[in-house]
């Protein structure tokens, strides 16, 4: 007998009781809960230099880490490391995946998920492209104390390069801990420098490597290259998420991405949006940038992870990051739940949930939201089918039906729902409904 549903319980907001996997704040080179860095004062007669000891994992061991005693940092369910290409290959062709494993080991065991870069170099020469590949083509000199960015240019650079993330992809890309990689381009750090002097069908090239062996894996480009995004999807139908360096300073935030995200006006839908800070935010305040201004625009362009750099957020702004981080990403909550009051075994009984997503974006993965029934030591899970990554900002709705067995014991059973989300962190819900371990209570059935 399908029984239709004749009861309906309401539900109000509440922050969820933790962060969320997938969005908010990502920890920099450390895992969740670790030191911070100290905050630093930018001096630019140091040749900026400021943050070169803390920019490539493993962190210099002389970098300063008192930050928690000068600001404050949000929870971070997303680790973002990024490391040089000579730690991972030292010798051509020798790749040490145990430096990897013990990463992902690592973000495991802080209930995190990794977003990933491997970096040709970065502006120091302690930071340089491998000694083995020194020897094969001409490469930029760096000198102590100066930045310089560029990469060679001999084609051999990125051959070589695209066989190491070749090789990363075939070893790790099964990992469910890794999150998303964050695709390499020319230039200190993989941000992209002088791509000018590059012919535009090594870009083709670059993301064709990417594509070839991250199948499950979340990709991840700079702005700096939206067309890339563009080639993905009409070559291989794959959704690749953006990433914005630079959030902060006003010719970034003003002038540099209002016109590259106006190219992927809809790119948000379907893969994650993450910006990476200008500096830091206590710069920012030194600096007098207007941190409402630069929330609100990342908010517009639907923002799901931030890297501050772990380096403290001053205490003033304790409130807005919090509410920064209420609102980044996906955040959902529970409105209505309409289900049968009664049934027997053997019944079909019909069930609607009704929910908004109040974030700027959504999950960006596939998983189970599932009804549980439960009394007593007896519990019956069911899968609602429910396609949650369709769940945009703004108000959803899922009828499911539920077919009760029946050998189903008698009594008065508790209606759980939640997004069973193993092997990723918990997910939460913001919801007033009493709940554990992602999943809450929304009402109560007698099974007769």
């Amino acid at each position: 007998m399908k029984r239709t549903a004749d009861q309906k319980n309401t539900f109000a907001y509440r922050p969820e009781e933790g962060q969320n996997p997938f969005t908010g704040f990502t920890s920099f080179q450390h895992f969740r809960g670790e030191k911070l860095y100290s905050d630093i004062v930018v001096t630019p007669e140091a040749g900026m230099t400021e943050t070169e000891r803390v920019e490539c994992y493993p962190v210099s061991w002389d970098a300063e880490e008192n930050g928690r005693e000068q600001g404050y940092y949000p929870d971070s369910s997303v680790v973002y490391i990024r490391i040089l290409w000579k730690e991972y290959e030292k010798e051509q062709g020798v790749y040490n995946d145990a430096f990897i494993e013990e990463i992902l080991s690592d973000a495991r065991k802080h209930g995190q998920t990794l977003i990933f870069r491997l970096m040709a170099h970065s502006t120091r020469w302690q930071d340089d492209v491998p000694e083995w590949l020194k020897a094969l083509i001409p490469c930029p000199e760096r000198p102590d104390g100066k930045r310089v960015k560029a990469s060679p240019t001999d084609p051999l650079f990125m051959e070589l390069f695209l066989k190491a993330i070749t090789h990363l992809g075939e070893k790790f890309d099964d990992d469910p801990t890794l999150e998303a990689i964050d695709i390499s381009l020319p230039g200190s750090w993989g941000e992209g420098y002088r791509l000018d002097l590059y012919p535009d069908d090594l870009f083709q090239q670059i993301m064709d490597a990417y594509l070839s062996v991250f199948k499950k894996t979340q990709l991840m480009t700079q702005l700096g290259r939206p067309e890339l995004i563009r080639y993905a999807y009409e070559k291989a139908g794959v959704r690749v998420g953006w990433r914005g360096d630079g959030l902060g300073e006003p010719n970034h935030t003003q002038n540099i991405y209002p016109p590259r995200v106006e190219l992927l006006p809809d790119a948000w839908k379907y893969a994650p949006v993450s910006f990476e800070a200008y500096w830091w935010l206590c710069e920012w305040q030194r600096k007098g940038w207007e941190i409402d201004e630069i929330i609100e625009k990342t908010l517009e362009w639907h923002i799901s992870s931030f890297n501050a750099k772990s380096i403290p957020i001053p205490w003033e702004w304790k409130e807005k990051a919090d509410q920064w981080v209420r609102k980044m990403g996906y955040h959902f909550t529970f409105k209505s739940f309409a289900f049968p009051a009664a049934a027997v075994p053997g019944d079909e009984a019909e069930m609607v949930l009704e929910g908004e997503n109040i974030g700027v974006a959504p999950i960006y993965r596939s998983l189970p939201l599932v009804c549980r029934l439960r009394c007593g030591e007896y519990t019956y899970s069911v899968n609602t089918g429910a396609e949650i990554e369709k769940w945009l900002p703004g108000e959803w709705k899922e009828n499911f039906t539920v077919h009760l067995p029946a050998d189903m014991p008698k009594g008065e059973y508790t209606l759980e729902i939640g997004i069973e989300s193993d092997p990723y962190p918990t997910l939460y819900f913001a919801t007033d409904a009493p709940g554990e371990k992602g999943f809450y209570e929304l009402g109560k059935m007698i099974i007769e």
